[in-house]
């Protein structure tokens, strides 16, 4: 795993209620938002950057339509604090429609650490354009979820599917790929240095 290095921005990408809805069928990675609350945790404690974004969908039968006041609710355990960030979207991405971008320029931001949901839409959407932009980017693979699909074949693929040939794809191309727990431990290693 690379070095992460000067106080990278932890992205915490649509965690919202309207994905508990049965709409979405079958997800992988159940341990996704505690993994997210662990790096919160982490980062609340640095005093680092903390940047959510929140989908607030066009379409009329999303459960994440913007009308829909429980569904674009963030999930309890990953809630924002009063004083971090959110920016609202209406497609996937997190830096189209959004002063995204601007902010990390502003605050001088480098690198990312993004998790969220869900793998196939506005994660993978997000990270994509994250190292399209030039941002070292990282993506949390444990702290990220897929939902199954059906393609335009009429083949199924399972969320576990979906996660691996997802992730596959991102990996080297546009983000280092990272588990939580090594994120954890690299930071550790850091203060230790730093003593």
């Amino acid at each position: 795993m690379k070095t992460i290095i000067n106080q990278p921005a932890l992205l915490v990408l649509d965690v919202q209620k309207g994905f508990d809805d049965p709409h979405w069928g079958k997800r992988n990675n159940n341990q996704a938002e505690e993994n997210i609350l662990k790096l919160l945790t982490e980062w609340r404690k640095r005093g680092w950057e903390i940047i959510y974004s929140q989908h607030l969908s066009l379409l009329p039968n999303s459960p994440l339509n913007y009308q829909n006041k429980l569904g674009i609710e963030f999930k309890e355990i990953v809630k924002p604090l009063p004083h971090e960030v959110v920016f609202q979207k209406n497609v996937n991405s997190a830096f189209i429609g959004t002063k995204l971008g601007n902010y990390l320029k502003e605050k001088q931001v480098k690198t990312v650490v993004i998790t969220g949901l869900s793998t196939q839409h506005c994660v993978s959407t997000t990270t994509r354009m994250s190292g399209n932009l030039g941002y070292d980017t990282y993506l949390v693979e444990d702290a990220i979820a897929a939902y199954e699909i059906t393609d335009h074949n009429g083949t199924y693929h399972s969320p576990e599917d979906v996660q691996k040939s997802e992730v596959a794809a991102l990996h080297k191309e546009f983000a280092t790929i990272v588990k939580t727990q090594e994120v954890l431990t690299q930071l550790q290693q850091l203060n230790s240095q730093s003593q």
